[in-house]
């Protein structure tokens, strides 16, 4: 989505309940949620600390504000590299658009957060992309900067499709749709022509996450994905009205990591915190 549609319906929110599908009680306070930044990234994902004891034996883990014997689900949500249509800022949806791929800069913006994912290759169990040519293109590089030989696919978590203004910048849409632009501003529920509404995208990527939850619970997956999938998974997983997808701003090959965990009054609820949100890499190790 161009960051200028963004912009523009920033203005014009409106206040929803913030009922969701498969609700998320709460976020677990994380007060270890930073430690990783510029300190290496030994930690690892079990919150010990890599230490060995005084038998040569490497510490149990420290397993801090989890659950004993549940393990969190981690999502390493990573955006796809550049596009022709990304530097256009023009709408660019899913299998049913122009489906361009990753252009030179958007190749070396994934090779770039392939390296710095490396030092963590150990601790990522899968590679999951989106079935569209930029995401499988950005997930091969992943994968190969991994050490992983395979990459599997998962629809829910495509693009939304634009419709009739895929391929067009936000300008060319205002002045050939207008009072459908307009209404698409008003309602989540609102698609363009042919195209898809947030909500019903909202529902398909839930819909991945179930399945993602069930078949890798207490795994840590990098999925790679676009913005509204990835938006939705942030706006979920902090209980925010779906509105707030408005007001996040995602960059080509950044990365963003949700932990999914059961917890709650009973011990049996799903619960949800965000460790990192669009980070780019950088002169530290990556904070995972």
């Amino acid at each position: 989505m161009p960051a200028d549609t963004e912009r523009a319906r920033d203005g014009r929110h409106r206040e929803e309940a913030c009922g969701r599908g498969h609700p998320l009680r709460g976020v677990r306070p994380d007060p270890g949620a930073h430690s990783g930044v510029g300190s290496g990234v030994t930690a690892g994902l079990d919150g010990s600390d890599g230490s060995a004891g005084a038998d040569g034996t490497k510490a149990a883990p420290a397993r801090g504000w989890s659950f004993p014997g549940q393990p969190p689900t981690r999502l390493v949500l990573i955006r796809h590299g550049e596009t022709d249509h990304t530097t256009e800022r023009r709408f660019s949806g899913g299998l049913l658009s122009a489906n361009p791929g990753l252009n030179d800069t958007g190749r070396s913006q994934v090779q770039a957060t392939a390296e710095w994912l490396a030092p963590v290759a150990d601790q990522i169990d899968v590679v999951l992309a989106s079935p569209v040519r930029r995401t499988r293109e950005s997930a091969e590089i992943v994968a190969a900067g991994l050490g992983k030989h395979e990459v599997l696919i998962d629809d829910g978590f495509a693009e939304m499709e634009f419709g009739t203004w895929d391929g067009m910048t936000f300008v060319e849409v205002s002045e050939v749709f207008p009072e459908e632009l307009q209404t698409w501003f008003g309602s989540m529920d609102h698609a363009p022509g042919g195209g898809e509404s947030f909500r019903s995208v909202e529902k398909r990527v839930l819909e991945g996450l179930d399945r993602v939850l069930t078949t890798y619970a207490g795994k840590t997956v990098a999925l790679v994905s676009h913005v509204t999938p990835i938006k939705t998974l942030v706006a979920h997983a902090l209980e925010a009205p779906l509105t707030s997808l408005y007001r996040l701003e995602l960059t080509p090959a950044s990365v963003t990591v949700l932990s999914y965990f059961v917890g709650g009054e009973n011990g049996d609820e799903r619960m949800a915190s965000m460790r990192t949100f669009n980070a780019t890499p950088s002169a530290t190790a990556f904070p995972l």
